[in-house]
C-alpha cells in the first residue's frame, strides 16, 4: 500500500478532492487533509516516480501546501502533521512517530506523557488490556491500523450528480458586485466539478441569503436569485465570469449578504471544444456566442434577436424574431429537437435530366429586398392603384391562399412586380375578399396593398 496525505486550503478541500479523484479512486477526507491511496493506480501512470510528477509538477495540485507519504493511511497523516509543524521524520518509523500526530491519541497524550509514553512505539509497548480498560479500544484500533494489522476504512469521495456550494461571505456584502469575490471563488469549484463529471453547463443560478427580515416595516424574503445560462454547452469559466460580472453589475441586492450559494441548473455531456491543426481555422477572439451571450446580459435579451425561418406561405410570417441565445442552439445543431437523438438522415436526391428549355426562375428570388412591417393600403383610381402615380403591373399574378388555419382569418392575395414612376420597382398585392357564401367577390371590391421594396 502507498498512500499519499495532502494538506489543502479548508474552504477548497472538496474541489481538491474532486481534483484528486483523476489521479485514484480511493481518495478520503480524514480531519484536515486528503488521503490517496495509489498503489493500485501508479502501473497506470507509469510507475511511482511518475505519478508523483504528475500530481506535484504538472497536475492540477502542483503546490500544496504540504504533503506526505507513507505505506498506511495514518503514518502519511503523521508525516504531514510532522512536517507542517516544522519536525523531522524519525530514524524508526513508524515507532518513534510522536504521540501528536495520532488523532485518536491526542486527547490522551498530555496523560501517557506523565507516563514516559511519548511515541507510537512506547504506546504500543504498554500492556493492550490496561491501555484499552484506561484509553479505550478505539486507541489500540487505531494503532494496530497504524502499523498496518488492521485494515483502514474509510468513506471515499464520489463527485456529485449535481453541483450545490454555499459559501460565507467573508463580510456582508451591501450591492450584488460585491458578491464577484466570492462568486469567483465558486466558479473555480464549479470548473473542476464540470471537468470531473465531463459536462458542459447550459445553465447556473447564484442564490444569496439576506441577512434581515424586515426592511423600512416591509417583509424581505430569505433568500434572491439570479440565473446564468448560455447559447451553447461551455466549460470557458473566463466567459462565464464576464457573464456573472455583467449580471451582477445590473442586479440589485434588497438587504445586506452574508451567504452565496452555487448550483448547476442545466448541464449535458461535454464532448470537447472543436479544434483544428490549422492556424486559419482557430480564429482568435470571442466567438459568435460568446457575444451573444455578453450582449444579451448587457442589453436585455429581448434587444439582440435572430430570425428563424417559419414554414408559411405569408412572407411576413416567413420568420420570427426571437432572443439571439435561444435561436443559437437551433443554428448550430439544426438536426437535434429539444436535445433528443438526430433524426435520420434523409437520402440524397436523384439527379434530375437536363431540361432543353429556358431555366426556369426560382419563385424565391421575386421576393423584394425590402419587405413592409406592415403592408400599406394603397389608393384606387379608375381601377389601378397608385403609388407615387398609377403602377403598372410587370408580372402575372402569383396566387397565394393560406392561413386558414390562423386566427387572422384566410389570406387570399394576387401579388405582382410593378413599376413607378417615383419609387421604381415594387411588389404589391391584391387582396380578394371572401363573400359569406364561401365565394370572392367582384373585382370592384378588392384592395392593393404595397408589401415591399425593391433596391
Amino acid at each position: 500500500m502507498h498512500w499519499i496525505a495532502l494538506q489543502c486550503p479548508a474552504e477548497d478541500l472538496a474541489a481538491w478532492g474532486w481534483q484528486a479523484l483523476q489521479f485514484t479512486p480511493r481518495v478520503a477526507q480524514v480531519d484536515e487533509a486528503l488521503l490517496m491511496e495509489v498503489s493500485g493506480s501508479e502501473r497506470l501512470w507509469g510507475g511511482r516516480k511518475r505519478l508523483l510528477q504528475r500530481i506535484f509538477q504538472e497536475g492540477p495540485l502542483a503546490q500544496p501546501l504540504h504533503w506526505a507519504r507513507g505505506a498506511t493511511g495514518l503514518v502519511a497523516l503523521a508525516l504531514l502533521r510532522l512536517k507542517a509543524a516544522g519536525g523531522k521524520p524519525p530514524a524508526q518509523m513508524p515507532q518513534g512517530l510522536p504521540l501528536e500526530t495520532l488523532t485518536c491519541a491526542t486527547a490522551h497524550a498530555p496523560m501517557l506523557a506523565r507516563a514516559g509514553c511519548t511515541t507510537w512505539g512506547e504506546l504500543r509497548g504498554l500492556p493492550r488490556a490496561g491501555v484499552a480498560r484506561r484509553f479505550g479500544a478505539p486507541l489500540l484500533d487505531a494503532l494496530d491500523t497504524a502499523f498496518g494489522e488492521r485494515p483502514e476504512a474509510y468513506r471515499w469521495l464520489s463527485i456529485p450528480e449535481v453541483f450545490d456550494v454555499r459559501l460565507e461571505l467573508p463580510a456582508l456584502a451591501t450591492t450584488a458586485p460585491e458578491l464577484m469575490w466570492s462568486a469567483q471563488r465558486l466558479l473555480g469549484q464549479f470548473q473542476v466539478w464540470l471537468q470531473a463529471r465531463q459536462r458542459g453547463l447550459l445553465a447556473m443560478e447564484f442564490e444569496w441569503t439576506l441577512d434581515l427580515k424586515r426592511l423600512d416595516g416591509k417583509p424581505l424574503p430569505s433568500h434572491e436569485q439570479m440565473v446564468v445560462r448560455t447559447a451553447q454547452p461551455t466549460q470557458d469559466m473566463q466567459h462565464l465570469r464576464r457573464l456573472v460580472s455583467e449580471q451582477l453589475d445590473r442586479a440589485r441586492l434588497s438587504a445586506p449578504t452574508s451567504y452565496l450559494r452555487l448550483r448547476s441548473l442545466e448541464t449535458v455531456p461535454w464532448a470537447g471544444a472543436d479544434t483544428s491543426l490549422l492556424i486559419e481555422d482557430n480564429p482568435k477572439g470571442e466567438k459568435l456566442h460568446q457575444l451573444v451571450e455578453r450582449l444579451s446580459v448587457r442589453l436585455g435579451p429581448e434587444n439582440v434577436c435572430m430570425a428563424l425561418p417559419r414554414a408559411d406561405h405569408r412572407p411576413e410570417h416567413m420568420q420570427q424574431w426571437l432572443p439571439a441565445r435561444e435561436v443559437l442552439p437551433r443554428v448550430a445543431a439544426p438536426d437535434v429537437v429539444d436535445g433528443l437523438a438526430p433524426r435520420p438522415k434523409e437520402p440524397p436526391p436523384k439527379p434530375r435530366k437536363k431540361s432543353t428549355g429556358a431555366p426556369r426562375v426560382p419563385s424565391d428570388a421575386l421576393y423584394p429586398t425590402w419587405l413592409l412591417a406592415e403592408p400599406q393600403e394603397l389608393p384606387v383610381r379608375h381601377n389601378k392603384p397608385h403609388y407615387g402615380g398609377p403602377l403598372q403591373r410587370l408580372t402575372r399574378a402569383r396566387r397565394l391562399e393560406a392561413a386558414w388555419w390562423d386566427s387572422e382569418g384566410l389570406a387570399l392575395r394576387d401579388y405582382y412586380i410593378a413599376f413607378s414612376e417615383s419609387a421604381g420597382l415594387v411588389w404589391i398585392y391584391r387582396e380578394r375578399p371572401v363573400s359569406l357564401a364561401g365565394a370572392t367577390s367582384g373585382a370592384q371590391e378588392y384592395r392593393w396593398f404595397l408589401h415591399g421594396l425593391y433596391a
